[in-house]
C-alpha cells in the first residue's frame, strides 16, 4: 500500500508533535527543582522513553507506506502544536501542569486525525490506537503528582 497525500499529511502531523513532546519532556527533566525532584526527574524519563518510541513507529509506519517522516528541527518548529516550553528551571509542580498539558495535546492531534488515519489505513490507526492509551495512561500518572483529593477520606464508624 502507497499513502494518500492525506494519510502522509497526517501522520506527519503526529509525528511532529511527538518529536516536539520529546524535546521538551527533556528540556524539563533537565530543568525542573522543588519538591519531589527525583521522581518526577525518573517519571519525565518514562514519558521521553515513550513518546520517542511511538514517534519512530510513526516514522516507520509512515516509510512503509512509502511516506517520507519529516523530523528536522525547522520542520518540529514550523508545524507542532504543542506551545513552547520556557527556558529556565522549572518548578516540580509547573513541570506536572506543563508536561500534562503538552500530553494531552499531542492525543488531541491523534484524535484530531484518527479518522481520515482509520478510513485510508486501519493498520496505522491500531497505531494511534496504542499511542493514544499510552500517552493519556502518562498523563494521568503525571498530573497525580499535584492532585489532591477532593475530600477527607474516613474510615466507617465501628458497630
Amino acid at each position: 500500500m502507497k499513502a494518500s497525500p492525506t494519510l502522509a499529511s497526517n501522520l506527519q502531523m503526529v509525528l511532529t508533535d511527538l518529536i516536539e513532546l520529546h524535546l521538551q519532556a527533556k528540556q524539563a527533566h533537565w530543568n525542573i527543582v522543588g519538591t519531589n525532584f527525583r521522581d518526577l526527574h525518573l517519571q519525565l524519563d518514562e514519558i521521553i522513553a515513550s513518546v520517542r518510541l511511538f514517534a519512530d513507529q510513526t516514522a516507520e509506519r509512515m516509510r512503509a507506506l512509502h511516506a517520507l517522516p519529516d523530523g528536522r528541527s525547522h520542520t518540529v518548529a514550523a508545524d507542532t502544536r504543542l506551545a513552547e516550553l520556557t527556558g529556565g528551571l522549572i518548578s516540580t509542580k509547573d513541570a506536572v501542569k506543563l508536561i500534562t498539558a503538552r500530553l494531552e495535546r499531542t492525543v488531541l492531534t491523534m484524535r484530531d486525525v484518527h479518522d481520515e488515519v482509520d478510513e485510508d489505513d486501519p493498520t496505522s490507526a491500531d497505531l494511534l490506537h496504542a499511542g493514544i492509551e499510552r500517552l493519556e495512561q502518562l498523563a494521568w500518572m503525571v498530573n497525580a503528582e499535584t492532585m489532591t483529593p477532593s475530600a477527607a477520606v474516613t474510615e466507617p464508624a465501628a458497630k
